[in-house]
């Protein structure tokens, strides 16, 4: 018989490997089993996956994780910080351009690293390697960054955990909390950018074919003061495909908002016959909320003189006059309401009111 070569022994012992692996059924994995934690911030998102080990009962800091950089026994044997897990790199993907500890971060996803230090100093460092095992291959020269951080000292947390906290419109805190430390990185998104770079791809599409989508995205910049130049070209599509007194108010916004109020103004006179009862109460509203509150009652006025039967517009014109001090005419309007079979929810709004004005229902 013919004596195998030792290249063709050691493809025969791999294959045999393959094999043996593919023919295993899934079981858990423990002690350290997989997890996930995702955060949406704006329209992006940020995730990292992980693996979770517990305390049970070990020394954690400075003995199962040392502190500072530490020399790999296995691997490259590089120095080296803590895989921020267990098992394989700790990844994290962001699905934008991002600030990661004030660091501006590419969209991608990263091996996350961190370093802890005796005086609960420590580092956040993200690698562009995320597919290696741990930290033993980690290269320094594959960071994309790295920042220092301060930890935080917390109730006991036997499972490593990762979870967002303090999350606002812009960003978030990532934190991983693991027996009594927890290690603080702020992510943040530039929302306003995004959204509207992504209103801008959106509308080559489908979305770009009617008003609603260009509307929206004059709405957007509107109500977030931002890219209100933009907006307002959006605005004008709008406009342009549905002459209606929704797509006017918000272009009336937009030319409010960058200084051509006279302009606006004019718009919205001529746009008023087109409204909607609901248009027109839903712009009165926001009136007062400007405190424009004579503008505002005098559309409400107009908009009982157009919908006598309502009892929504009546309740309306009994907040406009509230709004300007005028409890009497309140009065009447919120009976006037009550006279035309409103709602439950309706009419207990307006008893309240009527109450808090000091009339016996």
């Amino acid at each position: 018989m013919k004596s195998f070569s030792i290249k063709t022994f050691i493809v025969v012992l791999l294959s045999a490997g393959t094999l043996v692996s593919n023919a295993q059924i899934t079981t858990p994995r423990t002690p350290s089993p997989a997890a996930s934690a995702s955060q949406t911030i704006g329209i992006s998102n940020v995730s990292v996956n992980y693996s979770r080990p517990s305390v049970r009962g070990r020394e954690v800091w400075g003995k199962m994780v040392p502190y500072g950089w530490n020399k790999q026994t296995f691997g490259l044997g590089n120095d080296a910080p803590w895989r921020a897990g267990a098992n394989e790199n700790t990844t994290i993907e962001f699905s934008h351009d991002a600030k990661f500890a004030g660091k501006n971060v590419p969209a991608g996803k990263y091996g996350l690293f961190f370093v802890v230090n005796a005086d609960n100093s420590g580092e956040v460092i993200l690698s562009k390697d995320n597919q290696s095992w741990g930290s033993f291959f980690y290269i320094a020269s594959n960071d994309q960054m790295r920042a220092p951080i301060q930890l935080r000292d917390i109730p006991h947390a036997e499972r490593l955990t990762y979870d967002f906290i303090n999350i606002d419109q812009n960003s978030a805190e990532l934190v991983l909390n693991w027996e009594k430390k927890q290690f603080p990185v702020k992510v943040e998104f530039a929302v306003n950018d995004i959204v509207m770079a992504n209103a801008a791809e959106e509308l080559k599409g489908v979305k770009g074919f009617n008003w609603i989508g260009p509307n929206s995205a004059a709405n957007y910049a509107l109500q977030n003061n931002t890219h209100l130049e933009e907006g307002l070209k959006y605005a004008n599509q709008a406009v342009a495909a549905n002459n209606s007194f929704t797509t006017n108010r918000v272009k009336a916004g937009l030319l409010t908002a960058t200084g051509k109020g006279a302009e606006a103004e004019q718009l919205m006179k001529g746009s008023i016959d087109l409204a909607t009862e609901a248009e027109l109460n839903v712009y009165a509203y926001q009136l007062m909320g400007q405190n424009n509150d004579d503008k505002a009652l005098e559309l409400l006025l107009l908009n009982a003189k157009k919908h006598p039967e309502s009892a929504n517009v009546w309740d309306s014109l009994g907040d406009g006059y509230l709004k300007k001090g005028d409890n009497k005419n309140a009065i009447k309007s919120y009976k006037k309401c009550l006279t035309l079979n409103p709602n439950p929810a309706l009419k207990a709004v307006s008893e309240q009111h009527l109450k808090d004005l000091g009339v016996s229902i």
